[in-house]
C-alpha cells in the first residue's frame, strides 16, 4: 500500500468535525505526525493562537518547550523528528470566571476516544513520549497501568514530574511550559537543575543521525 497508515489517519483527523456542535469556533484539528516520528509530544489541546496560526506551540509556551528540549524551531516542526498529538485536536474554548478569562476548557474527550489508540499504534519509531498536562497523564500513564493489570493510581502533574525516573526513558512528564506555571517552576528548582539536563541529552541522542 503506497499510502501509509499514518498519512491516512492524519488526513482523516484533519477532516474531522465530530465535535463541531460543542466547539466555540469552526473545527480545525491541529496535529503533526509521520511514520518516521521519533519523539511524541502528548499535550492538552491547541490554544487560540495555535488555532489562528494552524501551528502547534507557536507561542511563548512553544519557545520555552523548545528550550527545555534543546531543539531549534526547524527541528521541532519536522514531523520526521517530532509527532505532536494533543489529547484534543481543536481549540476547546476559554473558561470564563467572574467575567475574566481563566485558561482554556478541557480537551474534547471524543478526540482520544475516536483517534488516539489508532494513531499511537502506527507510530512505531517513537522512542520518547513527552507528556504535558493532567489529561495526557491520565491517558498515557494511568491508562497504561490499567492495561498491565496494575492497580491504577491517579497521578498529579507534580508527582509525575518529580518521580520522573519511574517512567524513564520511554516517558517523561513535564509541567506545561505556559508562563502560567512560572510559580511552579520556581517552587521546584530541581526540575531545571536535575531533570532538564538529562532530558536534553536524551533528546539529542534520539535526534542524532
Amino acid at each position: 500500500m503506497l499510502m501509509n497508515a499514518v498519512i491516512n489517519l492524519k488526513q482523516q483527523i484533519l477532516a474531522c468535525h465530530l465535535c463541531q456542535a460543542d466547539l466555540p469556533l469552526p473545527a480545525k484539528p491541529i496535529v503533526q505526525l509521520s511514520q518516521h516520528s521519533k519523539i511524541l509530544i502528548a499535550g492538552q489541546a491547541p490554544g487560540i493562537k495555535a488555532h489562528e496560526k494552524g501551528l502547534p506551540f507557536h507561542d511563548a509556551s512553544g519557545k520555552r518547550l523548545r528550550d527545555w528540549l534543546g531543539v531549534t524551531e526547524e527541528q521541532f516542526y519536522d514531523d520526521r523528528l517530532f509527532a505532536i498529538l494533543p489529547m484534543g485536536f481543536c481549540f476547546p474554548g476559554t473558561i470564563i470566571r467572574n467575567g475574566k478569562k481563566s485558561g482554556d476548557k478541557p480537551p474534547m474527550a471524543q478526540c482520544a476516544k475516536t483517534w488516539r489508540a489508532s494513531v499511537l499504534k502506527e507510530l512505531n519509531h517513537v522512542e520518547l513520549t513527552i507528556i504535558l498536562g493532567q489529561y495526557a497523564i491520565d491517558y498515557h500513564l494511568t491508562h497504561a497501568q490499567a492495561k498491565t493489570n496494575a492497580q491504577p493510581k491517579k497521578l498529579s502533574v507534580t508527582d509525575a514530574v518529580m518521580n520522573w525516573q519511574e517512567y524513564w526513558p520511554e516517558n517523561i512528564v513535564l509541567p506545561h511550559p505556559s508562563p502560567r506555571n512560572n510559580i511552579w517552576i520556581k517552587r521546584h528548582p530541581q526540575f531545571e537543575t536535575d531533570i532538564l539536563p538529562v532530558l536534553k541529552q536524551r533528546v539529542s541522542e534520539i535526534l542524532s543521525p
